[in-house]
Formats: C-alpha cells, sequence, structure tokens
C-alpha cells in the first residue's frame, strides 16, 4: 500500500523527468554519504539535480512521465543526473562530478527520450557545447562563400594589377 511519502517522491520525480528530456543513470554503491553530498553539491552548482532513487517508485515516475527507455536501467542501488536541456554539458558536468570516485559506475541514460549506454555517456561528454558547434556549422557555411568571393575578385583585381603595371612601364618609358 502506498505511503503518502512514497506518492510524494513519485510526483516529484515525475515533475522532474517531464522538465528535463535528459537524465543519466549511475550506481552510487561505494560512495559514502558525505561523498554523495560533495557530488550533488558538485552538479547543482551547474543546475543539475542529482537524487538517490528507490528503482520502483522512480519506474512509477518515468512511467507517468512518459520516459519509457529509463525502466532498463534501474536494476541496484541508483541515482540520477537530471537537469540542463543541453546533453553534453549534462554528461560532461556529471562524469567531471563522479570522477575522484572510482566506485561510481555509469550505467546509462535517457536523451529525449531515446535510452544510451555507458558508452555513449561518455562520448556525448567529449562533444563540443552546443555553442561551439553551431559556431563550426557557420564557419563551414561561411568559408565556401568566402573562397567563391575571392575567385569571383581575382580577375579584376589582377586587371587592376596589370594596367597599374603597364601605366608604370608608360610612365616609365615616356620619360627615357
Amino acid at each position: 500500500m502506498p505511503t503518502d511519502a512514497k506518492r510524494a517522491t513519485v510526483a516529484e520525480l515525475t515533475t522532474l523527468f517531464q522538465a528535463s528530456p535528459s537524465s543519466i543513470v549511475a550506481d552510487y554503491r561505494g560512495l559514502t554519504v558525505s561523498e554523495i553530498g560533495a557530488v550533488r553539491r558538485s552538479l547543482r552548482e551547474k543546475g543539475i539535480q542529482y537524487h538517490v532513487v528507490k528503482n520502483r517508485l522512480a519506474k512509477i515516475a518515468a512511467e507517468e512521465a512518459g520516459v519509457s527507455g529509463l525502466s532498463p536501467l534501474l536494476q541496484g542501488p541508483t541515482a540520477i543526473a537530471v537537469g540542463i536541456d543541453d546533453e553534453s554539458q549534462l554528461a560532461r558536468a556529471f562524469l567531471d562530478a563522479v570522477r575522484p570516485y572510482k566506485v561510481v559506475v555509469v550505467r546509462g541514460g535517457v536523451i529525449r527520450g531515446r535510452r544510451i549506454d555507458a558508452g555513449d555517456v561518455t562520448r556525448l561528454a567529449e562533444l563540443p557545447s552546443r555553442e561551439v558547434l553551431l559556431a563550426q556549422l557557420a564557419g563551414a557555411i561561411a568559408s565556401p562563400l568566402s573562397t567563391m568571393a575571392g575567385l569571383l575578385s581575382a580577375p579584376i583585381r589582377n586587371l587592376g594589377g596589370g594596367l597599374a603595371q603597364l601605366a608604370e612601364q608608360r610612365g616609365g618609358s615616356a620619360g627615357a
């Protein structure tokens, strides 16, 4: 029979899953309470929430929130990091926060409704931020345009240079 505390926990987790499209699931076994607090503080500075959850309550909350890929990851002692919209920043911040604690095992995550494994979380953390990717895209688009402009202006520039040399030769031969 569910208690009021369990209902409140499910409601809180449901709200959390609905508010964020991304989450990372890890096994926190081996961490002390103070180490879990240190990880939470580190992630909170970056706008990420870190919750130690009961698997059954998290499964119920995930189903209510419409996050289907989370249930297979919920086995054993589970902690979930949920937060910011930029998935690569979430993965990078989480891996940076748990790096000093070698006992933490990342099981995987859910990115916009799609389940990813631990290797994908690591690869996601290595991606540049969204702003850097957009800047690289803009540079890739602008580069051919500037090359084209240079190629189109080259004949006029060469003609101008040739005329300047011709004028210089004629002006130099007229004085001789």
